[in-house]
């Protein structure tokens, strides 16, 4: 009886260890496996699908944490789609967080670029042709605005208006950064006329293509702006209007980039200009300095630094109406660069105001007639 109990005793005392075991493995395993999906998903792994095992409260658990994972794959899928229509910055702090970046007034700089003589090319391009021109332009011009970290508002038919600025850019950044996209933004067309035989399929007499830029620093209204049903993103005001305005008047002066003094001030030192004129642009009444950015600080050619002294010397003289020595200057920039548009602008313009005099109380203002 004595070794018949210590045998039952032994029995049952490994049958309850193995029923343990059993138990222990059947919950702890499952257990397991959720912490290593959790883990997987912590570190951005969200191809975790755990095998249901049970029906128990460790399953109902596993379905709920596969549940949520797939919640998490179709959103991150939602915001790598639309994040190909809008800035993912713009996505995620006022779009994926209604409420975290309200409408509201803050002084931002915005950029406004026009490919030149994309008109043209619409008599010698088939439809998907000129799209595919299109989206080699605006990934080029995309890639260098987001290098200065700005953010791309929208594209307007073959222009880009992209804007830099609190929350996306620090305060006292965003107008150099605007300038050093421009820049980078010329760059990038260089790489767009190498592409043209391959884009357009034309071996000879290719188009010609250039770029206009305008930017402008100030005070604009950015937020969800639009109707209840359809919003987007983006930027207006004056100082919005008057980027595109310095854009367009590039045309009159043969010039590429444009901006505000507001924008020359904020880029500081960093930035090499020179004034181009003091006007007033079409449909607006208030006066703006344009100036013309020529390259960053420790990469201008020393001629091109001579230029801007000389054109600033012919541009006092001709804001005194001293048209022989403003002649003079202006030949001795037209001798250092032969093609120099705003140069040549003012010497024709100088003619004009002999045969017609402004007045004494004349203050150098000039009114462009066109956009």
């Amino acid at each position: 009886m004595f070794w018949l109990t210590i045998a039952l005793t032994l029995s049952v005392v490994l049958l309850g260890l193995t029923l343990s075991l059993i138990i222990t493995k059947r919950l702890v395993g499952p257990v397991r496996l959720l912490i290593a999906g959790i883990h997987s998903v912590e570190q951005g792994d969200l191809s975790v699908e755990l095998p249901v095992v049970s029906w128990d409260e460790v399953g109902a658990l596993t379905q709920s944490f596969n549940y949520f994972v797939r919640e998490l794959r179709a959103k991150e899928e939602i915001r790598r789609t639309f994040g190909q229509y809008i800035d993912p910055r713009v996505l995620e702090h006022a779009i994926l967080q209604p409420g975290a970046e309200p409408e509201g007034r803050r002084v931002m700089s915005v950029s406004f670029a026009d490919l030149v003589g994309f008109t043209g090319l619409g008599e010698h391009l088939t439809a998907s042709g000129l799209v595919n021109l299109l989206n080699r332009h605006f990934t080029l011009q995309a890639a260098a605005v987001q290098l200065e970290q700005g953010v791309i508002d929208k594209f307007i038919g073959d222009a880009v208006l992209a804007f830099w600025g609190p929350p996306f850019t620090l305060p006292e950044e965003h107008a150099l950064r605007a300038c050093r996209a421009a820049l980078g933004q010329l760059e990038a067309l260089k790489i767009l006329r190498a592409d043209l035989p391959e884009l357009t399929g034309l071996r000879k007499h290719l188009p010609q293509v250039d770029l206009r830029l305008g930017i402008s620093t100030g005070e604009v209204v950015v937020g969800n702006i639009g109707s209840e049903n359809a919003r987007s993103y983006t930027v207006i005001g004056d100082t919005v209007n008057l980027g595109q305005r310095l854009e367009a008047a590039n045309r009159f002066y043969g010039t590429h980039i444009l901006v505000s003094e507001a924008t020359r001030e904020g880029a500081g030192a960093a930035i090499v200009t020179r004034e181009i004129d003091f006007l007033v642009v079409k449909g607006k009444t208030e006066t703006a300095r344009a100036f013309e950015v020529l390259g960053l600080q420790g990469e201008i050619p020393e001629a091109t630094l001579q230029l801007c002294d000389r054109f600033a010397a012919a541009l006092a003289a001709y804001r005194s109406q001293e048209w022989d020595r403003a002649e003079a200057a202006l030949q001795d920039c037209l001798e250092l660069s032969p093609n120099d548009g705003p140069s040549m602008v003012f010497s024709e313009r100088i003619q004009k105001l002999r045969l017609e005099p402004p007045g004494e109380d004349w203050n150098g203002v000039w009114r462009l007639k066109t956009k």
